[in-house]
């Protein structure tokens, strides 16, 4: 290991021995926080709740939607709450055969976006593996709404690997959106007990020919630590990601939404995340947002403004 990039030290934090065999490290003091006034978190909670919106803030138990929502955002989650797979970190509900999209889904989003005044709106979905386009023709429709509603409105659609069907993805590019998102998730020796289904190199197809179609801004992903990876497996997955084409990675500490789902391993401290964003940059990513409440759609609006900055510089000097 050169000294550039020193060997970081990931081994969880020590705590006496407990009965329970399902206790894990310790919770950091860096992971505790203020909570911000909540007037604003009220209103953008009953709007959504009067159009009966889900968000992935609340299906997935979001540490952060607190704090979002006082800022009137909010990750739609589009495609019904319910998933056709089982991941093991997340606690979005599981079926096989799941209710059909709303079809007023689109407009409800399009008004809950005009009502809370949103210039970036953020897009996620539960996978559809029982829809015959993955749930492709649903987002489109969702993102057409919004851009007839709020035609200034920048947009940023997280997707499934939507089984690495090039129309479907295609489909969802063509409408013009900034920002591409299909999160990683893990790293490859993790991939196949963290994910259900989605697995590691279909990730990586998927990104690559979302890059390939020269038609979005800027592609992204993500990845979770605190589930017992390796740094060099870590630095392994910053450079799969960057060769598959992303423009930028989020890091964030990954917390058991529940008994039932995935022990935290280990909670890694933020001088660790800022080594790995260093090292990501070191690489050629465009930019690396890391920390332990970082996820793939916090801040994404000033996230949107930072890469935009960026690729500016990066004409202005070519």
């Amino acid at each position: 290991m050169d000294q550039q990039n020193p060997k970081l030290n990931l081994a969880p934090e020590k705590t006496a021995p407990k009965k329970d065999k399902r206790v894990g490290p310790k919770f950091p003091s860096f992971l505790h926080y203020r909570l911000p006034p909540s007037s604003t978190f009220t209103k953008t909670r009953e709007v959504l709740k009067d159009l009966g919106l889900n968000t992935v803030c609340e299906e997935a138990k979001c540490p952060n939607r607190m704090g979002c929502y006082s800022k009137k955002t909010a990750t739609f989650l589009a495609l019904g709450k319910t998933c056709t797979r089982a991941c093991g970190f997340c606690e979005i509900d599981f079926s096989k055969a799941p209710a059909p999209p709303d079809p007023e889904e689109p407009q409800k989003i399009a008004q809950s976006v005009r009502l809370l005044a949103l210039s970036h709106v953020v897009i996620t979905m539960v996978a559809r593996d029982d829809l015959p386009d993955g749930g492709a023709s649903h987002i489109v429709a969702i993102i057409k709404a919004i851009k007839e509603t709020a035609p200034e409105s920048t947009i940023e659609v997280l997707t499934s690997d939507l089984m690495n069907n090039q129309e479907s993805i295609g489909s969802i590019i063509d409408t013009g959106i900034e920002v591409f998102n299909h999160n990683i998730e893990t790293v490859r020796p993790l991939s196949r007990r963290v994910r259900h289904v989605a697995n590691y190199d279909r990730t990586l197809e998927v990104l690559k020919y979302a890059k390939s179609l020269n038609k979005v801004p800027f592609i992204k992903s993500g990845i979770m630590l605190g589930l017992g990876e390796e740094e060099a497996d870590v630095k392994q997955t910053l450079n799969d990601l960057k060769q598959s084409g992303c423009d930028v990675i989020t890091m964030g500490q990954y917390l058991q939404p529940s008994r039932k789902k995935l022990q935290v391993k280990s909670f890694i401290p933020p001088a660790i995340f800022d080594a790995y964003r260093d090292y990501g940059l070191s690489i050629g990513l465009m930019h690396v947002y890391a920390g332990p409440f970082v996820r793939s759609s916090y801040n994404a609006k000033d996230l949107l403004k930072t890469l935009e900055n960026k690729r500016k510089k990066i004409h202005g000097h070519l």
